[in-house]
């Protein structure tokens, strides 16, 4: 088995008060920036993120990278269609030039957003662990 994670951050934990809603949420924004998303009855987990049951205990903002200026475009509709808030339609913000983004608030009040930096090139999509799983 192998398992693909992220270069910086090894997860982030997110509790949602209603689970079902925001799988609807992760599932539908997740799908535009091209994120496989594991679940089952009691989770969701994307890449660095792992989503279970329970009050929250502070909000976040969590930024997702996106592959073009479309992509954040396509976030910020998904996200809206499946319960998420909007927190700032697509377009340039002034961090610094090149900045594209949108945000929405899930349903649980974290502030997400997809930010496209302009061109770039990934030395490595991932980082790969392979393993095999115990019997029993």
């Amino acid at each position: 088995m192998e398992i693909h994670r992220g270069r910086l951050i090894d997860h982030i934990q997110l509790r949602a008060r209603d689970l079902e809603t925001t799988k609807r949420f992760y599932r539908a924004v997740l799908a535009v920036l091209d994120v496989p998303v594991n679940e089952d009855g009691a989770h969701l987990d994307a890449d660095e993120i792992w989503i279970d049951e329970g009050e929250p205990a502070t909000h976040i903002h969590l930024a997702f990278q996106a592959k073009d200026q479309e992509t954040v475009r396509r976030f910020h509709a998904a996200g809206l269609a499946a319960g998420g808030r909007d927190n700032g339609g697509p377009g340039e913000r002034p961090y610094h030039p090149g900045y594209y983004a949108a945000f929405l608030w899930d349903p649980d009040g974290n502030n997400i957003e997809a930010v496209y930096h302009g061109p770039s090139e990934r030395s490595a999509d991932s980082v790969v662990f392979s393993f095999e799983m115990p019997k029993g």
